[in-house]
């Protein structure tokens, strides 16, 4: 009987242990834990122990199972799905997104310049390092990659839990083109040639520990970049009136 009650006590303690793994950020959203045997030995519990945590955990809705192992869940999925969908339907969303983005992100990035640890930096300094080789290689689609873990990295290092998972839920809508598109935009050398050196700047201003520096650096990456998204759907929308004018004689009668 005593172990009986020591057992649910045990898994509780997984469960809580695991949990906290989410939501510091160490566990991610759509990664696949360890198998359950690799899992008990590192945590040194009991297998069933921690099938029982597990199977907390599934409740809550931070893990799931399937045939390829047990994943964390896209726990956000049910508040930025739907969210996704109503800001796609608007026009002036990206402009509020960029002014969110800019209120938000910069004081992110001042945190992390005052709040980062060791290990941190080094991981911002590699990542900067894969940008400039990205970019050196002409490679867009690794530089836009590097691009979205360079801003991960400094939602991390804030050490604010709440901007660490609103903020990596936004980049994931970032990433399938909710609010412009990524693709076209970085196919573009100048824009590329511009982004690198504004990521290069907060990158280094938050390695220094130079608040106001990074600051001022997101500022201007933001501005820049929200500027530029509307630049190029200006251009884009003159191009496809001037098309639709040359092509009128389709949608005519002789």
């Amino acid at each position: 009987m005593s172990e009986g009650l020591r057992t649910p006590k045990l898994a509780e303690t997984i469960a809580e242990h695991i949990e906290r793994l989410i939501l510091e950020g160490v566990l991610r959203p759509g990664e696949r834990l360890a198998s359950e045997r690799d899992l008990a030995e590192r945590l040194e519990v009991s297998r069933p122990s921690l099938r029982d945590a597990l199977q907390m955990l599934e409740a809550r809705g931070l893990l799931a199972t399937s045939r390829d192992g047990t994943r964390v869940t896209q726990f956000l999925a049910p508040l930025t799905d739907p969210l996704a969908s109503l800001l796609q339907s608007s026009e002036r969303v990206t402009a509020d997104y960029f002014e969110y983005r800019e209120s938000v992100e910069r004081k992110a990035t001042g945190l992390a310049a005052r709040r980062a640890t060791e290990p941190e930096r080094q991981a911002i300094a590699e990542c900067l390092k894969e940008m400039q080789d990205a970019h050196q290689a002409q490679d867009a689609t690794r530089e836009a990659e590097a691009d979205i873990v360079l801003h991960r990295l400094i939602y991390g290092a804030s050490h604010n839990l709440v901007i660490l998972h609103v903020m990596r839920a936004f980049s994931e809508m970032l990433r399938r083109d909710i609010f412009f598109n990524r693709t076209k935009l970085f196919a573009l050398a100048e824009f590329r040639d511009d982004l690198l050196k504004q990521h290069l700047a907060i990158g280094q201003a938050v390695i220094a520990g130079d608040s106001a520096a990074a600051e001022e650096a997101s500022h201007r990456h933001l501005l820049y970049t929200g500027q530029s998204v509307e630049r190029f759907r200006r251009d884009e929308e003159r191009v496809n009136l001037a098309v639709r004018r040359l092509t009128r004689s389709t949608l005519v009668g002789n």
